[in-house]
């Protein structure tokens, strides 16, 4: 069984980040180029802004998978929640564990924020994506997302 550690990122993961972020700009089908990745690289190091990035380090110590978290606020119960921006796992750690301990991961960062819930949403057709959420909530919850696009 393979042992994963995650940490926060650092000024010298941006290498591997950058690969996996590729990756996971890939499996969306969106291009990505160097002044967006290097905008969200940025706010990743930023200890002022509010997005922040996790990396899962295999036993080798490569890097095999990312998320990116932010506080958002929860008007109705007065407090912040976690909001789990992006996921990815290289496919070749799939099924590996490495998903589990960014989850694992995240719970601590949950804690230490004093978040009760950590939300995010995913694409209909990420089916190995939504089974392994459903493996730690049960399965989606009762909300639609509509996004309106400023043209």
């Amino acid at each position: 069984m393979t042992t994963f550690q995650t940490g926060i990122v650092t000024e010298s993961d941006n290498t591997e980040w950058r690969k996996l972020f590729d990756g996971y700009a890939e499996f969306y089908g969106l291009p990505m180029d160097d002044a967006t990745a290097a905008t969200v690289w940025s706010w990743l190091l930023d200890p002022q802004h509010v997005l922040e990035g996790m990396l899962v380090r295999d036993e080798s110590g490569k890097a095999v998978g990312f998320v990116h978290v932010r506080a958002c606020p929860r008007p109705l119960g007065g407090c912040e929640v976690g909001f789990l921006d992006d996921m990815f796992v290289a496919p070749g750690a799939r099924g590996s564990g490495a998903a589990g301990a960014l989850f694992e991961g995240l719970k601590e960062i949950a804690e230490t924020r004093g978040w009760p819930t950590i939300r995010w949403i995913t694409q209909h057709f990420n089916e190995r994506g939504r089974a392994f959420y459903d493996r730690y909530t049960g399965g989606p919850s009762d909300f639609i997302m509509y996004q309106w696009k400023q043209e």
